[in-house]
Parts: structure tokens; sequence; C-alpha cells
């Protein structure tokens, strides 16, 4: 495993979520073994993010309104959350419904956008990895129009920065 940058950046972050009363849990296991619906349908995620994954298990805010699609969400063996990981897509399909050129845009779209924190406070939000930029940009979405998104942060590890610098994010 790679201890430089990504590591200690995490560490802080977990620390930071911890001392902020986040729910956060490292990995026991030290494999990642995403299931391949993931795998096949996003490729090139960034290697940041990856490492993440690998090494935190759960990381859920004080509220429990807020929080980060790990490993047991992606493969759907969570029994934390009565959301599945792609959630929004499916709520937008099914407003969809009955159009398939809308639903095959909205489904190219998120295949594009991989949703990596989910939130319910004050409606329905998200963050997301933006794969149709070089450095896998995180962008936010909320409802009602998901797919329409603002750019938070130019990477994964900006984004661990940006929420820790942000003293108003579920302190």
């Amino acid at each position: 495993m790679n201890n430089g940058k990504g590591n200690t950046l995490f560490r802080e972050f977990m620390t930071w979520a911890g001392e902020k009363g986040w729910d956060i849990m490292s990995k026991s296991g030290s494999q990642l073994h995403l299931n391949s619906s993931i795998t096949s349908r996003y490729k090139g995620l960034p290697d940041e993010y990856l490492e993440f994954l690998n090494v935190v298990e759960k990381c859920v805010a004080p509220d429990e309104q807020t929080w980060f699609i790990c490993e047991a969400e992606f493969n759907n063996n969570s029994t934390e959350t009565a959301f599945q990981w792609n959630e929004f897509e499916m709520l937008s399909l099914e407003a969809a419904e009955g159009d398939s050129i809308w639903q095959s845009e909205i489904t190219a779209w998120w295949d594009h956008h991989l949703p990596i924190v989910m939130s319910v406070e004050d409606g329905y939000s998200f963050y997301a990895i933006d794969l149709t930029t070089d450095s896998g940009a995180i962008v936010r979405g909320c409802e009602p129009e998901f797919e329409e998104v603002e750019k938070v942060s130019e990477s994964f590890g900006e984004f661990l920065a940006w929420m820790m610098s942000n003293s108003d994010y579920r302190s």
C-alpha cells in the first residue's frame, strides 16, 4: 500500500471526522473488492479514492443524514442505510419513465459520475467523482435535477481538505 501523501491526508481526515463526531471506522481487511458492476461501469477511478475505500469501512456524519458510500454500499452488503449507492440515478430514471431518450441521457451522465457521498439533509444531494476530468474532480448535485452539478474541488484529496477546512461542514 502507498504510504504517501494520500494516507497522511486520510489519517488527518479520519482524525478530523472523529473529533467532529462522525461515525468513522477503519477497515480491518486490506483488500478492496468492489462489485464487478462498479468496476466495469466506472473505469479510471482515481487512486486516492480507491485508497480511501481500502482504508475506510464507514464514515457517517453525526446527524446520520450525510454519509460516504463505502465498499459495503457499493457491493449492496450494507444494512446501515435504506439507500442504494445509485439511489439518485434510480430516482431520475423513474422521473423520466416513458421517455427512453431522456432515460438514456440520464444513464449516460451517471456512467461518468460515481456518487461518493450522499445526503438527505435539506433535501437529497450528493457528491460524485466526475470521470470526464483527468483529475477526477468532485461535483455536487441536488434534487430535483440531480444531473445539474457544480464543481467543488479538483480531486478527491482536495475534497477531503475542503471538508476539513469548511468550518460549517457538519461541525
